[in-house]
């Protein structure tokens, strides 16, 4: 059987002071991957280093977003790019370890689950922050939960690794920061093996760069009893095949219209108006 390839799905925005280092720690790990960057309209020098990553092989694939679009509308460009047969984001400001990824994929290679969530409140370590953050996330997990009716403790992470099949089937439209709602609602709608496991976790301050805001939380609520509350018709009545253990592990194909290789430009929905 190949070994399953990894998709590492980078949305970038302004992130030139640690673009070079987290893609240094993704191609340090012992999996086979693809790393795909999505650049939402940087204004700094974030597209020249990505052209270099490109050329010089660090990067299978960069994305150009037309305009800024936002994160969630960036994973979704770069999701369909993907041909891995799992995928996982990875912010690109160092506050998540892709070391944890060997750990986080086993599960799916078990065949004991189809999305694996890793968990910052599961004793895995790392820097201390804000405490209003912490709380603020584990109230939107614990209203997640009720509504899912599954028994998340950090709904809000990052670090949600998906079979590739099924994250390429689910109806996904938000473009901010609601993303992270909106794709645990959709896996637990969807009927999904959820698994959930401790990571490490070094946080930055919003002096070094920490772009999401307590508006951003605020959103969250609204967005949680949205996605839940008013789930979408799914693309394919059927339980996706993904979901089934006899589908042999590995890349993804039967694309069609695929784009090019390299640099593309990105393909998404109307952004949501800024704030």
């Amino acid at each position: 059987m190949a070994e399953l390839k990894l998709s590492v799905l980078v949305p970038v925005y302004n992130e030139e002071r640690t673009l070079r280092t987290i893609i240094a720690r993704i191609r340090a790990v012992p999996l086979v991957l693809e790393i795909i960057c999505v650049d939402d309209c940087s204004t700094d020098a974030s597209r020249q280093i990505l052209q270099e990553l490109l050329a010089g092989g660090e990067v299978d694939r960069v994305i150009l977003q037309p305009v800024n679009m936002g994160k969630g509308a960036a994973i979704r460009t770069g999701a369909r790019a993907a041909r891995g047969g799992v995928i996982v984001v990875q912010d690109a400001d160092l506050e998540y370890d892709p070391a944890e990824y060997p750990r986080l994929i086993q599960p799916i290679l078990d065949d004991k689950a189809d999305a694996v969530f890793g968990s910052r409140f599961l004793g895995g370590g790392g820097r201390v922050l804000y405490y209003w953050h912490s709380v603020g996330n584990k109230l939107l997990t614990t209203l997640s939960n009720v509504l899912t009716n599954i028994n998340l403790t950090d709904m809000e992470t990052c670090y949600k690794m998906v079979r590739a099949p099924l994250m390429q089937s689910l109806v996904l439209t938000t473009n901010r920061f609601g993303f992270e709602p909106e794709l645990t609602a959709r896996l637990a709608q969807s009927g999904a093996r959820l698994w959930e496991l401790p990571i490490s976790y070094s946080g930055r301050t919003y002096a070094e760069g920490k772009k999401i805001g307590w508006r951003d939380g605020v959103a969250a609520f609204w967005h949680i009893i949205r996605f839940n509350l008013f789930p979408p018709q799914r693309k394919d009545s059927r339980r996706h095949r993904s979901l089934h253990p006899d589908r042999p592990h590995g890349d993804v194909g039967d694309r069609s219209n695929p784009e090019p290789p390299g640099v593309a430009p990105g393909v998404g929905n109307k952004p949501e108006p800024s704030r």
